[in-house]
C-alpha cells in the first residue's frame, strides 16, 4: 500500500493519532478527521474535552475496581443490588456485557486481567488479594467466576478457587453455554445471560 501524501502536516498528525486506536486503519482515520473538520469549532472542542475530562477525572471504584466517577461506583452503591453475590470478571468490558443481559443483580469484582505467564502476568498483578479481603471482611455468600473459557481463564479460576477454599463460601462458574476458548465480550446477550442464570458449582465444572 502506498504511503498517503498530505497537503497539511496538521491533517497528517490528526490522522496519525486516530490511527493509533485499536481497529482504526488509516483510511478510517482520515474519514473521521475529515468529518470532524466539517463540524463547528465548538462541537470539536466538546468532542475533545470529553476525552480530556475522562482521562483526568476517571477513577476506579475502591470496592470492585470498575471505572467510576465517584469513590464507590453506581453498582456497588446501589442498595437494590445483591451484595452477597459477587461476580468476578476479567475487565470492565465484561461488566458491561453482563449488565446488558439484565440477568444479574449482584455486584462485581474486576480483576484487571487474567493469569498469563506468557505475557508476564502473575496473580500479584491482579486484584485477587482485594477479592479475598472482600470475602474476609464482607457478607459475601457466593462468588461467581465469570472469566473467559480459555486456558488462562481456567487457570485464574482455579487459582482463585484454591484461595477461597478456607472460607465457607459458595463458588460457582458460568455454565458452558459459552464455548471453550471464547471471551465474554464476544458472547451474545442471550447466551451470556443463560450462562449466568445456569451457573454451576465450580467443582462440577470439571466433570
Amino acid at each position: 500500500m502506498s504511503i498517503q501524501q498530505f497537503s497539511s502536516s496538521l491533517l497528517e498528525n490528526a490522522v496519525n493519532e486516530f490511527a493509533k486506536l485499536p481497529g482504526i486503519g488509516r483510511k478510517t482515520s482520515l474519514r473521521l478527521v475529515l468529518h470532524l473538520l466539517k463540524q463547528s469549532e465548538h462541537e470539536v472542542e466538546v468532542f475533545g474535552n470529553a476525552f480530556i475530562q475522562l482521562r483526568k477525572e476517571i477513577i476506579y471504584c475502591k470496592e470492585c475496581h470498575n471505572i467510576s466517577d465517584t469513590e464507590v461506583c453506581r453498582i456497588c452503591s446501589n442498595p437494590g443490588r445483591d451484595h452477597e453475590t459477587v461476580c468476578v470478571v476479567e475487565n470492565i468490558k465484561d461488566v458491561m456485557s453482563i449488565e446488558n443481559t439484565q440477568q444479574f443483580r449482584g455486584v462485581y469484582h474486576v480483576l484487571g486481567g487474567i493469569i498469563s505467564p506468557m505475557d508476564g502476568i502473575g496473580p500479584s498483578d491482579l486484584e485477587i488479594e482485594s477479592l479475598i479481603l472482600r470475602v474476609k471482611t464482607g457478607n459475601v455468600k457466593e462468588i461467581i467466576l465469570a472469566l473467559s473459557t480459555t486456558m488462562e481463564g481456567d487457570t485464574t479460576n482455579f487459582f482463585i478457587f484454591r484461595k477461597l477454599a478456607p472460607f465457607n463460601i459458595k463458588t460457582t462458574t458460568i455454565a458452558r453455554g459459552i464455548a471453550i476458548g471464547d471471551e465474554l465480550e464476544y458472547a451474545d446477550e442471550v447466551t451470556l445471560g443463560r450462562s449466568i442464570l445456569n451457573r454451576v458449582e465450580f467443582t462440577n465444572s470439571f466433570k
